[in-house]
């Protein structure tokens, strides 16, 4: 049997790349609520108008906690479109990511446990792994012109979807300023996205 080490991309990051992380961060934390919910409703409708996400039924989704774009509307809109809804919970055991369904009433009445990492999760002792999902919604600090995603640096998305047998639809949800124009350096293991939205555009990317 071979055994595998998943390394952190930050071991690697270069000084160049962990000040744009820095600066990313920043900016988000900095945007007003009136920022939030524009860029809020402009993903809404961007996304409300995609034959994909009209197409899927199992849609995985994040609750918004370090100033990503946010996802209330969102969860809501799939809820009305009478799809499945499913949030991010992450086992213990292998630092994976597992999916819970939750109900309109679960998410209104905001049934969540809080992590230790400063996230809420759905409540529950298990979920399926993503390749239940058609269609899943990522979170992300930044992306470049070919899918290249960054995250928050704990490879959570990244060891979920490398042992994924069937893999969902990629979409990233981003602020139209974490869209990178020159190339992100790409780890063989990160796992890059299908698709980027943002507030004034959606990106489409070949894998």
């Amino acid at each position: 049997m071979i055994a595998f080490i998943w390394i952190s991309f930050d071991t690697f990051m270069s000084p160049t790349l962990n000040s744009l992380r820095k600066q990313l961060r920043s900016k988000r934390r900095q945007l007003s609520i009136y920022e939030q919910n524009k860029a809020e409703q402009q993903v809404l409708v961007r996304l409300n108008q995609s034959p994909r996400f009209k197409a899927a039924k199992k849609i995985g989704l994040y609750l918004h906690a370090f100033g990503e774009v946010h996802t209330h509307k969102l969860i809501k809109l799939c809820f009305q479109r009478n799809k499945h809804v499913y949030l991010p919970m992450i086992c213990n055991m292998n630092e994976n990511l597992v999916w819970v369904r939750v109900s309109a009433r679960q998410y209104l009445n905001k049934r969540f446990s809080h992590h230790p990492l400063g996230m809420k999760e759905p409540m529950a002792s298990r979920g399926q792994h993503v390749s239940h999902l058609d269609f899943l919604i990522m979170p992300l600090l930044a992306c470049d012109h070919q899918g290249t995603r960054i995250g928050m640096g704990g490879g959570y998305y990244d060891r979920t979807l490398a042992t994924a047998m069937h893999r969902p639809y990629r979409l990233g949800l981003a602020h139209n300023f974490q869209y990178i124009e020159q190339s992100l350096f790409r780890q063989k293991w990160d796992q890059a996205l299908d698709g980027l939205l943002s507030p004034k555009k959606f990106y489409y990317f070949k894998r």
